[in-house]
């Protein structure tokens, strides 16, 4: 009977356990419906202690620790550049802090100086016009991890199916919510300097590859152009030569303008009226078409950011991504 007694004090914890366990999951946000939005923000301008790291975003926790074990007191910001699933960890790009002040506010020569104390950046972000947003309940650490799986995804989705151009990702955990931001205009006010100088690094390598390759197809296109120019003008030579032979004297005037409209054909044959006349009509037909194309010209346009967070997982995206 007591062993009988035993088994069912066990089974009840185990039960009370689950429960438990159950209960504080459900607390953390696990059953909160996710809903995005677009519009006015729910953070104005503000100003930021901030560190940027190049890295997967997992390392990013022990920033936010750096961050309130100097400030308790203030809400914390991460700033996610590139979208892991089209970025490769290791060059995923990020800053964390913690928001100085906010609005008209003016943070503290005090603040300043113990952040930058501890290798702390300080920076301004302006007050995003429009933005994409969602919300969660920030009411147990658990709530992170269940926000990260749930958030991002529906945003991912809802950037996607809207076509929108809506980077980076901003968290800001306020008190009991974390708000995820993507602004949709003017997202380079949201680059700290080292992700602006980086992003600058990255055009000047592109724009020097591209100089590189223009220059190898230049050189083949001269070449090959080159060949043709002298194959045309060594078979309008033995045209000219086989014309003044058949033609009498007098024709020799037509093998003259024969000789000079050979010597120029490839050059000019774009500068004829009918080739104009041609031109002007693709160019009207584009033109009547052109509104048709506007919608996959915005989808490229957005496509242009996937490393940052406008496409789905790959490798954004940067990010990308």
């Amino acid at each position: 009977m007591t062993d009988w007694v035993l088994l069912g004090l066990i089974a009840a914890l185990v039960v009370l356990l689950l429960l438990t366990v159950f209960g504080f999951v459900v607390y953390s946000g696990l059953f909160t419906e996710v809903v995005v939005s677009a519009g006015s923000p729910p953070v104005g301008n503000m100003t930021l202690a901030y560190k940027f790291r190049v890295g997967p975003y997992g390392e990013s926790g022990q920033l936010f620790t750096d961050g309130c074990s100097i400030s308790s007191k203030l809400c914390s910001i991460g700033v996610y550049y590139d979208n892991p699933h089209t970025v490769s960890p290791e060059k995923c790009r990020f800053a964390i802090g913690r928001i100085l002040s906010e609005g008209d506010e003016k943070p503290s020569e005090e603040q300043i100086k113990r952040f930058q104390k501890y290798g702390f950046k300080i920076f301004s972000f302006p007050a995003p016009s429009h933005v994409v947003m969602a919300t969660f309940p920030f009411t147990t650490p658990l709530s992170i991890h269940l926000a990260v799986n749930r958030v991002h995804p529906a945003l991912d989705t809802y950037i996607k199916e809207r076509k929108l151009c809506a980077h980076p990702r901003i968290e800001i955990y306020k008190q009991d919510r974390i708000y995820f931001v993507c602004p949709l205009a003017r997202q380079g006010d949201f680059y700290v300097p080292e992700m602006k100088e980086l992003e600058r690094k990255s055009r000047a390598a592109a724009a020097v590859a591209e100089d590189a390759q223009t220059d190898i197809t230049g050189v083949d296109t001269m070449s090959e152009t080159s060949s043709i120019s002298m194959e045309a003008t060594t078979d309008s030579r033995d045209t000219s030569v086989a014309t003044s032979i058949l033609l009498p004297f007098p024709a020799s005037r037509g093998r003259e303008e024969v000789d000079n409209r050979s010597e120029h054909s490839y050059s000019e044959s774009g500068a004829s009226g009918s080739s104009f006349e041609e031109l002007d009509l693709e160019v009207a037909g584009d033109g009547e078409g052109a509104p048709g194309l506007l919608p996959d010209a915005g989808y490229v346009g957005s496509q242009e950011v996937t490393d940052k967070w406008t496409k789905e997982p790959i490798a954004a995206e940067r990010g990308e991504e």
